[in-house]
C-alpha cells in the first residue's frame, strides 16, 4: 500500500457494528445494519464478540471489514474486561463515527470500551427489566440511543426507562433483502419434491424450534380440529427440532392425525422451500418480531399469526390473527385461508413498503435518535 493510500484509509470515516455472535438470525441482522450505509461516505467494520472466524460469515456480513474476537460464552460473563480492552483497541484504530451494538452485552462493552455514540439494537423483550441495567443505561444516556425491532419491543424498553425522551427509544423493523430471498426460493414443485410432500396436498407450514415459546401444540390441536373443514389430503408440515419433539409427536398420535402431520426435522436453509406451503402459521408466545413471517411473505403465501408480540405489526390483517393459545381462533383462520386458496398481493406490497432493506434505510435516516447521535446532515445518503 502506498503512502497516499494509507493516508486515504486513515481519513476514511467508519461505523463500528458490534454483535454478540452470528448464530441463527444474527448474521442477517448484521447484514441488515451494514447495508444501511451503502451509498454513504462511511465504511462498516463488523465485530463479532463470539464465534470462530468464517469466510462464509464474512461474506454474509455485507461489511467492509469483519473482525472475530472469538470469545466463548463463558469468557464474556461477568465484567468482560478482556473484551472491553479489545474493543477499545479497535475503536482507536480508525476514525469511527458511531457504534451500532446488538443486544445488551455488546452495548455494555461498547459503552465501557469506547467514547463513541452508541445505537443499541434490542431483539427481545425484558432487556431492561433489571434495575442494574436501567441504572447503566441512564448513566450513559447522553451517548446512547435505543432501537427495538418492533413497536412491541420499543414499548417494553420505554416502560422500563420512563424518564427517557420517546425519540431516544424508537423502532426500526427487522427486514430482508426481498429480491435475494425470492431468488433463493425454489418452485412449489421442486420444494415439494425436496421435502417429500405430495403435489396435490393443501399444506399448512410452520418453521421453528420445537420449544414452548413457539407453541406448536396449539397449532397441532387447531389443525386437528380444522381438518374436517379442509381440502382432502391436507397436511400440517413442521420444520425444526427441539426438546418438545417427542411430546408433540405423542400429541399427534393422541389426536388421531398421524397421517396428516409431518415432522421434517432440521431442514438446511429451510426458507428455500417455503413455496411448498399453501399457508404459513406462527403460533408463538410473544415473538419479538417474527423474521420467518417475512420469509414466508416473500414466497407469496398468506401468513397466520398469534395476536401478540411483534407479529401483529408484520401481519396487520385481523382475519389472519388469533389470540395466543386460542385454538378456536386458529381454526377459524385456517378455514378462511383454505376457502380463499390464494396469495395476498397486499401482503407482498406490505413486505416491500415496510420490511425491505430500502424501506429500512429510508426510515433509519429519518430517526431522531440517529440525528441526535451523529447529526442530521452528517451523511449524504444515496438511493
Amino acid at each position: 500500500m502506498t503512502a497516499s493510500e494509507q493516508a486515504a484509509g486513515q481519513a476514511q470515516r467508519w461505523v463500528l457494528q458490534f454483535c454478540h455472535g452470528y448464530d441463527g438470525p444474527f448474521l442477517d441482522c448484521a447484514r441488515q445494519y451494514a447495508v444501511l450505509f451503502k451509498g454513504t461516505p462511511y465504511k462498516v467494520c463488523t465485530v463479532y464478540l463470539t464465534g470462530k472466524p468464517s469466510a462464509e460469515v464474512e461474506r454474509g456480513s455485507a461489511s467492509d471489514e469483519v473482525i472475530f474476537l472469538d470469545y466463548s460464552s463463558a469468557q464474556v460473563r461477568g465484567l468482560k474486561l478482556a473484551a472491553i480492552r479489545d474493543l477499545r483497541r479497535i475503536a482507536a484504530s480508525r476514525d469511527f463515527a458511531l457504534c451500532i451494538a446488538h443486544r445488551f452485552k455488546p452495548i455494555y462493552v461498547a459503552l465501557l470500551g469506547s467514547d463513541l455514540p452508541v445505537i443499541g439494537v434490542h431483539h427481545a423483550f425484558g432487556d431492561y427489566k433489571r434495575r442494574s441495567r436501567q441504572l447503566f443505561a441512564n448513566f450513559f444516556r447522553k451517548r446512547l440511543a435505543l432501537l427495538g425491532v418492533s413497536n412491541a419491543v420499543r414499548d417494553d424498553i420505554r416502560a422500563c426507562l420512563p424518564d427517557w425522551p420517546a425519540e431516544r427509544i424508537e423502532t426500526l423493523y427487522n427486514r430482508i433483502d426481498v429480491e435475494a430471498v425470492q431468488a433463493e426460493q425454489v418452485s412449489r414443485e421442486a420444494a415439494r419434491e425436496h421435502l417429500g410432500l405430495p403435489l396435490d396436498a393443501w399444506v399448512v407450514g410452520n418453521v421453528g424450534r420445537l420449544h414452548p415459546d413457539k407453541d406448536q401444540a396449539t397449532l397441532i390441536r387447531g389443525f386437528a380440529q380444522a381438518l374436517p373443514q379442509l381440502p382432502a389430503s391436507s397436511l400440517l408440515v413442521i420444520m425444526g427440532t427441539g426438546r418438545l419433539e417427542s411430546s408433540l409427536k405423542a400429541l399427534v398420535v393422541e389426536l388421531g392425525v398421524s397421517e396428516s402431520v409431518r415432522f421434517l426435522g432440521q431442514v438446511p436453509n429451510g426458507r428455500r422451500y417455503f413455496k411448498a406451503f399453501d399457508v404459513f402459521a406462527l403460533t408463538s408466545d410473544h415473538e419479538p418480531f417474527g423474521m420467518v413471517l417475512l420469509e414466508a411473505m416473500a414466497a407469496g403465501m398468506p401468513v397466520l399469526a398469534s395476536d401478540c408480540g411483534g407479529a401483529p405489526e408484520v401481519v396487520s390483517d385481523p382475519s389472519a390473527l388469533f389470540p395466543m393459545g386460542d385454538i378456536a381462533g386458529l381454526v377459524r383462520c385456517i378455514a378462511i385461508q383454505a376457502a380463499f386458496r390464494g396469495g395476498s398481493k397486499e401482503m407482498t406490497n406490505r413486505l416491500g413498503n415496510l420490511f425491505s432493506d430500502a424501506a429500512a434505510k429510508e426510515r433509519f435516516w429519518q430517526l431522531a435518535a440517529v440525528s441526535a447521535l451523529i447529526g442530521s446532515t452528517d451523511m449524504t445518503v444515496q438511493s
